[in-house]
Protein backbone atom coordinates (compact mmCIF):
# COMPACT_ATOMS: atom_id res chain seq x y z
CA UNK A 1 0.00 0.00 0.00
CA UNK A 2 1.34 3.28 -1.04
CA UNK A 3 2.24 6.01 2.02
CA UNK A 4 -0.49 8.07 3.51
CA UNK A 5 -0.08 11.23 3.12
CA UNK A 6 -1.41 15.05 4.64
CA UNK A 7 -1.37 17.55 2.35
CA UNK A 8 -0.89 21.18 3.74
CA UNK A 9 -2.48 23.69 1.60
CA UNK A 10 -1.85 27.44 3.01
CA UNK A 11 -4.52 29.98 2.37
CA UNK A 12 -2.43 31.32 -0.75
CA UNK A 13 -2.47 28.11 -3.00
CA UNK A 14 -5.77 27.76 -3.76
CA UNK A 15 -5.35 25.91 -7.30
CA UNK A 16 -6.84 22.39 -7.92
CA UNK A 17 -3.65 22.57 -10.62
CA UNK A 18 -1.24 23.92 -8.98
CA UNK A 19 1.63 23.23 -6.62
CA UNK A 20 1.12 20.06 -3.90
CA UNK A 21 -2.56 19.48 -5.26
CA UNK A 22 -1.71 18.99 -9.11
CA UNK A 23 -0.80 15.10 -8.17
CA UNK A 24 -3.31 14.45 -5.27
CA UNK A 25 -4.89 11.34 -4.84
CA UNK A 26 -7.92 10.80 -3.19
CA UNK A 27 -6.84 6.92 -2.20
CA UNK A 28 -3.53 8.15 -0.54
CA UNK A 29 -4.02 11.87 0.68
CA UNK A 30 -5.90 14.25 3.11
CA UNK A 31 -6.00 17.66 2.79
CA UNK A 32 -5.35 19.61 5.40
CA UNK A 33 -6.17 23.54 5.95
CA UNK A 34 -5.04 25.80 8.81
CA UNK A 35 -7.40 28.75 10.31
CA UNK A 36 -4.16 30.32 12.34
CA UNK A 37 -5.98 32.48 15.27
CA UNK A 38 -2.74 34.14 14.37
CA UNK A 39 -3.75 35.41 11.68
CA UNK A 40 -7.18 36.83 12.92
CA UNK A 41 -5.76 38.16 15.35
CA UNK A 42 -3.20 40.40 17.46
CA UNK A 43 -2.57 43.22 14.53
CA UNK A 44 -5.45 45.39 13.28
CA UNK A 45 -5.87 43.50 9.94
CA UNK A 46 -8.58 44.81 8.08
CA UNK A 47 -11.71 43.10 7.96
CA UNK A 48 -12.18 42.96 4.24
CA UNK A 49 -8.89 41.20 4.22
CA UNK A 50 -9.78 38.30 6.86
CA UNK A 51 -12.83 37.66 5.47
CA UNK A 52 -11.43 37.21 1.73
CA UNK A 53 -9.20 35.02 2.78
CA UNK A 54 -10.90 32.86 5.44
CA UNK A 55 -13.99 32.60 2.93
CA UNK A 56 -11.65 31.80 -0.10
CA UNK A 57 -9.81 28.98 1.95
CA UNK A 58 -13.66 27.46 3.49
CA UNK A 59 -14.71 27.67 -0.35
CA UNK A 60 -12.43 25.88 -2.15
CA UNK A 61 -11.88 23.29 1.14
CA UNK A 62 -15.67 22.31 0.73
CA UNK A 63 -15.06 22.25 -3.52
CA UNK A 64 -11.90 19.21 -2.86
CA UNK A 65 -14.37 18.07 -0.16
CA UNK A 66 -17.20 17.68 -2.92
CA UNK A 67 -14.82 16.32 -5.73
CA UNK A 68 -14.37 13.17 -3.07
CA UNK A 69 -11.21 14.10 -0.98
CA UNK A 70 -10.72 13.79 2.91
CA UNK A 71 -10.35 17.56 3.80
CA UNK A 72 -9.21 18.38 7.47
CA UNK A 73 -10.18 22.01 8.22
CA UNK A 74 -8.47 22.84 11.37
CA UNK A 75 -9.18 25.91 13.78
CA UNK A 76 -6.01 26.30 16.29
CA UNK A 77 -3.72 29.18 17.79
CA UNK A 78 -1.16 29.24 15.10
CA UNK A 79 -0.45 27.25 11.29
CA UNK A 80 2.02 24.79 13.23
CA UNK A 81 -0.27 24.03 16.47
CA UNK A 82 -2.68 22.89 14.13
CA UNK A 83 -0.56 20.72 11.61
CA UNK A 84 0.94 18.64 14.82
CA UNK A 85 -2.70 18.47 16.23
CA UNK A 86 -4.17 16.95 12.83
CA UNK A 87 -1.22 14.80 12.25
CA UNK A 88 -1.55 13.50 15.97
CA UNK A 89 -4.56 12.02 14.72
CA UNK A 90 -2.77 10.43 11.23
CA UNK A 91 0.63 8.78 13.00
CA UNK A 92 1.12 6.86 9.73
CA UNK A 93 1.00 9.91 7.41
CA UNK A 94 3.61 12.23 5.79
CA UNK A 95 3.48 15.76 5.61
CA UNK A 96 3.83 17.00 2.38
CA UNK A 97 3.33 20.86 0.75
CA UNK A 98 4.55 23.29 -1.92
CA UNK A 99 7.18 25.32 -1.12
CA UNK A 100 5.68 28.13 0.78
CA UNK A 101 5.84 32.20 0.12
CA UNK A 102 7.74 33.33 2.74
CA UNK A 103 10.72 32.42 4.64
CA UNK A 104 8.41 32.29 8.04
CA UNK A 105 6.23 29.67 6.75
CA UNK A 106 8.55 27.80 5.40
CA UNK A 107 11.19 27.41 8.44
CA UNK A 108 8.27 26.08 10.21
CA UNK A 109 6.72 23.68 7.90
CA UNK A 110 10.58 22.72 7.42
CA UNK A 111 10.96 22.18 11.24
CA UNK A 112 8.01 19.55 11.51
CA UNK A 113 9.78 17.66 8.72
CA UNK A 114 7.45 18.26 5.70
CA UNK A 115 8.62 17.54 2.28
CA UNK A 116 7.93 19.99 -0.45
CA UNK A 117 7.45 20.13 -4.43
CA UNK A 118 8.46 23.12 -6.29
CA UNK A 119 6.38 26.23 -6.10
CA UNK A 120 4.75 26.67 -9.23
CA UNK A 121 2.78 29.34 -8.64
CA UNK A 122 4.76 31.44 -10.31
CA UNK A 123 6.18 31.21 -13.68
CA UNK A 124 9.80 31.80 -13.07
CA UNK A 125 11.57 29.16 -10.94
CA UNK A 126 13.64 30.42 -7.87
CA UNK A 127 16.63 29.15 -8.83
CA UNK A 128 16.22 30.34 -12.84
CA UNK A 129 15.60 34.03 -11.11
CA UNK A 130 18.25 33.71 -8.64
CA UNK A 131 20.34 32.61 -11.74
CA UNK A 132 19.40 35.73 -13.29
CA UNK A 133 20.16 37.74 -10.37
CA UNK A 134 23.35 36.56 -9.62
CA UNK A 135 24.67 37.85 -12.80
CA UNK A 136 23.39 41.24 -12.19
CA UNK A 137 25.40 44.01 -11.52
CA UNK A 138 21.96 46.23 -10.63
CA UNK A 139 19.08 44.72 -10.63
CA UNK A 140 17.33 46.84 -13.30
CA UNK A 141 13.25 45.08 -13.49
CA UNK A 142 13.23 46.16 -17.71
CA UNK A 143 16.59 43.83 -17.85
CA UNK A 144 14.92 40.58 -15.85
CA UNK A 145 11.55 41.68 -18.09
CA UNK A 146 12.73 41.74 -21.42
CA UNK A 147 14.31 38.25 -20.89
CA UNK A 148 10.71 36.79 -19.31
CA UNK A 149 9.96 37.99 -23.14
CA UNK A 150 12.13 36.00 -24.69
CA UNK A 151 12.06 33.15 -22.69
CA UNK A 152 8.47 32.55 -22.74
CA UNK A 153 7.68 34.09 -26.26
CA UNK A 154 5.33 36.27 -25.41
CA UNK A 155 4.57 39.62 -27.62
CA UNK A 156 7.84 38.91 -29.60
CA UNK A 157 8.03 38.57 -33.46
CA UNK A 158 11.28 36.35 -33.78
CA UNK A 159 13.91 38.35 -31.85
CA UNK A 160 12.07 41.56 -32.23
CA UNK A 161 9.23 42.78 -29.79
CA UNK A 162 5.62 42.96 -31.21
CA UNK A 163 4.94 46.58 -31.74
CA UNK A 164 8.73 47.20 -32.49
CA UNK A 165 9.26 48.48 -28.73
CA UNK A 166 10.13 46.58 -25.53
CA UNK A 167 7.52 49.34 -23.57
CA UNK A 168 5.21 51.58 -23.85
CA UNK A 169 5.31 53.61 -21.11
CA UNK A 170 4.93 56.63 -22.73
CA UNK A 171 1.86 56.35 -23.68
CA UNK A 172 0.62 55.07 -20.91
CA UNK A 173 1.22 58.56 -18.74
CA UNK A 174 -2.37 60.09 -19.04
CA UNK A 175 -4.63 61.66 -15.93
CA UNK A 176 -7.97 60.84 -16.12
CA UNK A 177 -9.80 61.84 -18.43
CA UNK A 178 -12.95 64.59 -17.85
CA UNK A 179 -16.37 64.13 -18.46
CA UNK A 180 -15.35 60.03 -18.61
CA UNK A 181 -17.87 56.90 -18.07
CA UNK A 182 -15.92 54.33 -16.39
CA UNK A 183 -17.42 51.17 -16.60
CA UNK A 184 -19.45 49.99 -13.31
CA UNK A 185 -17.57 47.37 -11.28
CA UNK A 186 -20.48 45.07 -10.44
CA UNK A 187 -19.31 42.90 -7.01
CA UNK A 188 -20.36 39.44 -6.24
CA UNK A 189 -23.41 37.68 -4.87
CA UNK A 190 -23.18 35.84 -1.55
CA UNK A 191 -23.75 32.62 -0.21
CA UNK A 192 -24.03 30.82 2.89
CA UNK A 193 -19.89 30.45 3.52
CA UNK A 194 -19.53 33.98 3.18
CA UNK A 195 -22.32 35.28 5.39
CA UNK A 196 -21.11 32.66 7.88
CA UNK A 197 -17.57 33.91 7.82
CA UNK A 198 -18.81 37.57 7.90
CA UNK A 199 -20.65 36.85 11.20
CA UNK A 200 -18.14 35.06 13.11
CA UNK A 201 -15.96 38.13 12.34
CA UNK A 202 -18.38 40.41 13.74
CA UNK A 203 -18.08 42.67 10.24
CA UNK A 204 -20.75 43.72 7.72
CA UNK A 205 -21.13 41.65 4.53
CA UNK A 206 -20.05 43.40 1.44
CA UNK A 207 -20.11 42.68 -2.23
CA UNK A 208 -16.48 43.57 -3.45
CA UNK A 209 -14.49 40.69 -3.27
CA UNK A 210 -15.21 37.36 -5.16
CA UNK A 211 -14.14 34.29 -3.21
CA UNK A 212 -14.69 31.53 -5.60
CA UNK A 213 -12.38 30.03 -8.39
CA UNK A 214 -15.76 30.81 -10.75
CA UNK A 215 -16.01 34.61 -9.02
CA UNK A 216 -12.38 35.02 -10.02
CA UNK A 217 -12.75 33.83 -13.26
CA UNK A 218 -15.85 36.02 -13.77
CA UNK A 219 -13.64 39.13 -13.02
CA UNK A 220 -11.25 38.08 -15.60
CA UNK A 221 -13.62 38.12 -18.01
CA UNK A 222 -14.54 41.42 -16.95
CA UNK A 223 -11.55 43.05 -17.33
CA UNK A 224 -10.90 41.65 -20.44
CA UNK A 225 -14.07 42.15 -21.94
CA UNK A 226 -14.95 46.23 -20.64
CA UNK A 227 -11.26 47.15 -19.35
CA UNK A 228 -8.57 46.24 -21.12
CA UNK A 229 -8.53 47.76 -24.29
CA UNK A 230 -8.38 51.47 -22.13
CA UNK A 231 -6.12 50.14 -19.67
CA UNK A 232 -2.68 50.92 -20.40
CA UNK A 233 -3.40 54.76 -21.00
CA UNK A 234 -5.19 55.22 -17.87
CA UNK A 235 -2.93 52.81 -15.60
CA UNK A 236 -1.36 55.42 -13.61
CA UNK A 237 -4.20 58.00 -13.22
CA UNK A 238 -6.28 58.40 -10.23
CA UNK A 239 -9.60 59.07 -10.37
CA UNK A 240 -12.63 60.58 -7.54
CA UNK A 241 -15.66 59.03 -9.71
CA UNK A 242 -13.59 55.53 -9.79
CA UNK A 243 -11.59 53.34 -7.66
CA UNK A 244 -10.86 50.78 -9.92
CA UNK A 245 -10.84 52.50 -13.09
CA UNK A 246 -9.84 50.13 -15.71
CA UNK A 247 -8.08 48.13 -13.65
CA UNK A 248 -7.92 44.33 -13.50
CA UNK A 249 -8.52 44.30 -10.08
CA UNK A 250 -7.37 40.63 -10.12
CA UNK A 251 -4.45 40.93 -7.69
CA UNK A 252 -6.26 39.43 -4.77
CA UNK A 253 -6.87 36.32 -6.77
CA UNK A 254 -3.51 35.75 -8.43
CA UNK A 255 -1.98 36.36 -5.00
CA UNK A 256 -4.15 33.82 -3.21
CA UNK A 257 -3.90 31.25 -5.67
CA UNK A 258 -7.61 31.17 -7.28
CA UNK A 259 -6.08 32.68 -10.63
CA UNK A 260 -2.66 31.42 -12.01
CA UNK A 261 -0.43 33.89 -13.94
CA UNK A 262 -0.34 31.80 -16.95
CA UNK A 263 -4.61 31.44 -16.81
CA UNK A 264 -4.58 35.56 -16.97
CA UNK A 265 -1.63 35.70 -19.76
CA UNK A 266 -3.43 33.72 -22.17
CA UNK A 267 -6.46 35.26 -21.46
CA UNK A 268 -5.12 38.76 -22.47
CA UNK A 269 -3.05 37.47 -25.35
CA UNK A 270 -6.01 36.01 -27.01
CA UNK A 271 -8.00 38.97 -26.28
CA UNK A 272 -5.15 41.09 -28.03
CA UNK A 273 -4.73 38.30 -30.85
CA UNK A 274 -8.38 39.48 -31.63
CA UNK A 275 -7.52 42.95 -32.93
CA UNK A 276 -9.28 44.42 -30.12
CA UNK A 277 -6.73 46.03 -27.90
CA UNK A 278 -4.14 48.46 -28.55
CA UNK A 279 -0.66 47.18 -27.84
CA UNK A 280 -0.21 49.92 -25.57
CA UNK A 281 -2.55 48.40 -23.16
CA UNK A 282 -1.24 44.67 -24.23
CA UNK A 283 2.17 45.22 -23.21
CA UNK A 284 1.45 47.61 -19.74
CA UNK A 285 -0.82 44.91 -18.31
CA UNK A 286 1.17 41.87 -19.38
CA UNK A 287 4.45 43.36 -17.73
CA UNK A 288 2.58 43.54 -14.86
CA UNK A 289 1.90 39.62 -14.64
CA UNK A 290 5.46 38.55 -16.33
CA UNK A 291 7.61 41.41 -15.51
CA UNK A 292 7.11 43.01 -12.13
CA UNK A 293 5.25 40.21 -10.22
CA UNK A 294 7.55 37.53 -11.32
CA UNK A 295 10.26 40.08 -10.38
CA UNK A 296 8.81 40.69 -7.03
CA UNK A 297 8.85 37.57 -5.74
CA UNK A 298 11.73 36.60 -6.98
CA UNK A 299 13.90 39.96 -5.39
CA UNK A 300 12.46 38.64 -1.74
CA UNK A 301 14.05 35.48 -1.87
CA UNK A 302 17.09 36.60 -3.63
CA UNK A 303 17.43 39.73 -0.87
CA UNK A 304 16.89 37.38 2.07
CA UNK A 305 14.97 37.54 5.03
CA UNK A 306 16.91 39.76 6.74
CA UNK A 307 15.77 42.60 4.62
CA UNK A 308 12.75 43.35 5.65
CA UNK A 309 15.06 45.01 8.72
CA UNK A 310 16.84 47.65 6.33
CA UNK A 311 16.60 51.20 7.34
CA UNK A 312 19.21 52.83 5.05
CA UNK A 313 17.89 56.48 5.01
CA UNK A 314 17.53 56.07 9.66
CA UNK A 315 13.80 57.16 9.19
CA UNK A 316 12.85 56.75 12.74
CA UNK A 317 9.11 59.02 12.89
CA UNK A 318 5.95 56.90 13.96
CA UNK A 319 3.15 55.87 11.55
CA UNK A 320 1.25 59.03 10.91
CA UNK A 321 -2.52 59.16 12.28
CA UNK A 322 -3.60 59.91 8.89
CA UNK A 323 -2.87 56.12 7.70
CA UNK A 324 -5.23 54.70 10.57
CA UNK A 325 -7.81 57.30 10.25
CA UNK A 326 -8.63 59.10 7.07
CA UNK A 327 -10.51 61.84 8.97
CA UNK A 328 -6.90 62.77 10.46
CA UNK A 329 -5.84 64.87 7.41
CA UNK A 330 -7.20 67.80 5.06
CA UNK A 331 -5.27 66.71 2.06
CA UNK A 332 -7.72 65.61 -0.27
CA UNK A 333 -5.54 62.59 -1.94
CA UNK A 334 -4.59 61.27 1.30
CA UNK A 335 -8.05 61.29 3.00
CA UNK A 336 -9.49 59.78 -0.53
CA UNK A 337 -7.57 57.17 -0.64
CA UNK A 338 -7.43 56.21 3.04
CA UNK A 339 -10.91 55.96 2.62
CA UNK A 340 -10.75 53.89 -0.26
CA UNK A 341 -8.46 51.40 1.78
CA UNK A 342 -11.10 51.46 4.98
CA UNK A 343 -13.35 50.73 2.35
CA UNK A 344 -12.82 47.58 0.79
CA UNK A 345 -8.62 47.43 1.13
CA UNK A 346 -7.52 47.79 -2.13
CA UNK A 347 -6.25 50.81 -4.53
CA UNK A 348 -4.48 50.52 -7.20
CA UNK A 349 -0.61 51.08 -7.77
CA UNK A 350 -0.37 54.62 -8.38
CA UNK A 351 -1.94 55.17 -5.01
CA UNK A 352 0.07 53.36 -3.23
CA UNK A 353 3.76 54.00 -4.18
CA UNK A 354 3.10 58.26 -5.42
CA UNK A 355 0.82 59.19 -2.33
CA UNK A 356 1.29 56.49 0.19
CA UNK A 357 4.82 55.23 0.12
CA UNK A 358 5.76 58.98 -0.53
CA UNK A 359 4.33 60.46 1.99
CA UNK A 360 5.62 58.20 4.15
CA UNK A 361 9.05 58.01 2.13
CA UNK A 362 9.28 62.13 2.53
CA UNK A 363 8.25 62.44 5.97
CA UNK A 364 10.62 59.65 6.82
CA UNK A 365 8.48 57.44 8.64
CA UNK A 366 9.97 54.28 9.69
CA UNK A 367 10.29 51.77 7.31
CA UNK A 368 9.26 48.68 9.62
CA UNK A 369 6.28 50.39 11.02
CA UNK A 370 5.05 51.67 7.47
CA UNK A 371 5.69 47.95 5.60
CA UNK A 372 3.30 46.68 9.11
CA UNK A 373 0.62 48.62 7.73
CA UNK A 374 0.78 48.05 4.02
CA UNK A 375 0.67 44.45 5.38
CA UNK A 376 -2.24 44.52 7.13
CA UNK A 377 -4.29 46.93 5.33
CA UNK A 378 -4.11 45.41 1.78
CA UNK A 379 -6.39 42.54 0.27
CA UNK A 380 -3.91 41.66 -1.68
CA UNK A 381 -0.72 42.24 0.51
CA UNK A 382 1.54 39.12 0.96
CA UNK A 383 4.50 38.96 2.50
CA UNK A 384 6.73 38.12 -0.55
CA UNK A 385 4.91 41.17 -2.37
CA UNK A 386 5.14 43.80 0.46
CA UNK A 387 8.57 43.29 1.50
CA UNK A 388 10.51 44.56 -1.76
CA UNK A 389 7.79 46.67 -2.45
CA UNK A 390 7.94 48.71 0.66
CA UNK A 391 11.21 47.98 1.64
CA UNK A 392 13.04 48.41 -1.73
CA UNK A 393 10.68 50.82 -4.29
CA UNK A 394 8.36 52.45 -1.82
CA UNK A 395 10.59 53.84 0.80
CA UNK A 396 14.06 53.05 -0.52
CA UNK A 397 14.82 51.52 3.08
CA UNK A 398 17.65 49.61 1.14
CA UNK A 399 19.85 51.88 0.19
CA UNK A 400 19.32 51.90 -3.60
CA UNK A 401 19.90 47.81 -3.70
CA UNK A 402 16.71 47.91 -6.15
CA UNK A 403 16.05 50.66 -7.26
CA UNK A 404 18.44 53.27 -8.32
CA UNK A 405 16.67 56.49 -7.29
CA UNK A 406 13.46 57.13 -4.24
CA UNK A 407 10.76 57.58 -5.31
CA UNK A 408 9.95 60.99 -4.12
CA UNK A 409 7.28 63.25 -5.71
CA UNK A 410 5.92 66.91 -5.00
CA UNK A 411 2.29 68.04 -5.13
CA UNK A 412 2.96 68.39 -8.84
CA UNK A 413 2.88 65.08 -10.08
CA UNK A 414 -0.26 64.17 -7.94
CA UNK A 415 -2.00 67.54 -9.04
CA UNK A 416 -0.78 66.05 -13.21
CA UNK A 417 -2.07 62.55 -12.77
CA UNK A 418 -5.02 62.79 -10.41
CA UNK A 419 -8.57 64.75 -9.64
CA UNK A 420 -7.70 65.16 -6.02
CA UNK A 421 -6.28 68.68 -5.74
CA UNK A 422 -8.77 70.68 -7.15
CA UNK A 423 -11.15 70.45 -4.33
CA UNK A 424 -8.26 70.35 -1.70
CA UNK A 425 -7.17 73.10 0.48
CA UNK A 426 -3.32 73.11 -0.11
CA UNK A 427 -1.80 74.49 -3.28
CA UNK A 428 0.55 72.30 -5.12
CA UNK A 429 2.18 74.91 -6.84
CA UNK A 430 3.31 76.19 -3.14
CA UNK A 431 6.42 74.60 -0.92
CA UNK A 432 5.94 77.33 1.79
CA UNK A 433 3.14 79.47 3.85
CA UNK A 434 -0.25 77.78 5.07
CA UNK A 435 -1.70 77.05 1.97
CA UNK A 436 1.40 75.09 0.69
CA UNK A 437 0.93 71.41 -0.51
CA UNK A 438 1.98 69.36 2.33
CA UNK A 439 3.87 67.01 -0.41
CA UNK A 440 5.64 69.88 -2.12
CA UNK A 441 7.07 71.23 0.98
CA UNK A 442 8.08 67.98 2.47
CA UNK A 443 9.50 66.81 -1.30
CA UNK A 444 11.88 69.59 -1.11
CA UNK A 445 12.93 69.46 2.56
CA UNK A 446 13.66 65.48 1.98
CA UNK A 447 15.85 66.48 -0.69
CA UNK A 448 17.81 69.00 1.41
CA UNK A 449 17.97 66.41 4.24
CA UNK A 450 19.75 63.58 2.13
CA UNK A 451 21.37 66.02 -0.38
CA UNK A 452 24.95 64.61 0.94
CA UNK A 453 23.22 60.89 1.09
CA UNK A 454 22.08 61.52 -2.93
CA UNK A 455 24.98 63.92 -4.01
CA UNK A 456 26.97 60.60 -6.14
CA UNK A 457 23.09 59.45 -7.91
CA UNK A 458 23.24 60.46 -11.39
CA UNK A 459 19.67 60.49 -11.09
CA UNK A 460 19.36 62.63 -8.79
CA UNK A 461 21.32 65.46 -9.87
CA UNK A 462 19.02 67.47 -11.46
CA UNK A 463 16.68 67.26 -8.05
CA UNK A 464 19.48 67.72 -6.06
CA UNK A 465 20.97 70.74 -7.79
CA UNK A 466 17.39 72.04 -8.08
CA UNK A 467 17.71 73.07 -4.09
CA UNK A 468 20.35 75.67 -5.18
CA UNK A 469 17.52 77.74 -7.17
CA UNK A 470 15.23 77.65 -3.76
CA UNK A 471 15.32 81.09 -2.80
CA UNK A 472 12.80 80.54 -0.24
CA UNK A 473 14.88 77.38 2.14
CA UNK A 474 15.35 79.01 5.10
CA UNK A 475 11.40 79.84 5.07
CA UNK A 476 11.14 76.03 3.55
CA UNK A 477 12.56 74.28 6.44
CA UNK A 478 10.71 76.00 9.06
CA UNK A 479 7.02 75.34 7.10
CA UNK A 480 8.69 71.11 7.11
CA UNK A 481 8.92 71.19 10.73
CA UNK A 482 5.36 72.88 11.26
CA UNK A 483 3.78 70.31 8.62
CA UNK A 484 5.62 67.42 9.95
CA UNK A 485 4.34 68.36 13.89
CA UNK A 486 1.05 68.95 12.70
CA UNK A 487 1.05 65.15 10.68
CA UNK A 488 2.02 63.58 14.02
CA UNK A 489 -1.35 65.16 15.50
CA UNK A 490 -3.25 64.58 12.60
CA UNK A 491 -3.92 68.06 12.32
CA UNK A 492 -2.72 68.77 8.53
Amino acid sequence: MSQRRTLFIPFDHLHRKYGILREADKSRDRILFVESARMCSGRNWHPERLFFLISCARHFSEELRAEGFEVDYVQAKSTAEGIKESLKKFPDHTLHATMQSSFRLQRALADLGCQFVENDFFLTPRALFEEWASNQKSYLMENFYREQRRRLDILMDGAKPTGGAWNFDKENRLPPPKNYQWPEYKGFERDAIDREVAEELGIELKSTWATTRAGALRQLKSFIADHFANFGPYEDAMALDSWSLHHSVISPYINNGLLHPSEVVAAALKAFASGKIPIESAEGFIRQIIGWREYINGMYWHLGAEYREENQLKAQRKLLPLFEDSSKTEMNCVRSIVRDVEERAWVHHIPRLMVLSNLALITGTNPQAFLEWMRERFIDASEWVMVPNVIGMGVHADGGRMMTKPYAAGGAYISRMSQYCGGCRYNPKLRVGEDACPFTTLYWDFLDRNKELFAKNHRMFQQINGLKRLSDLPQLRERAKEVLSALELGEI
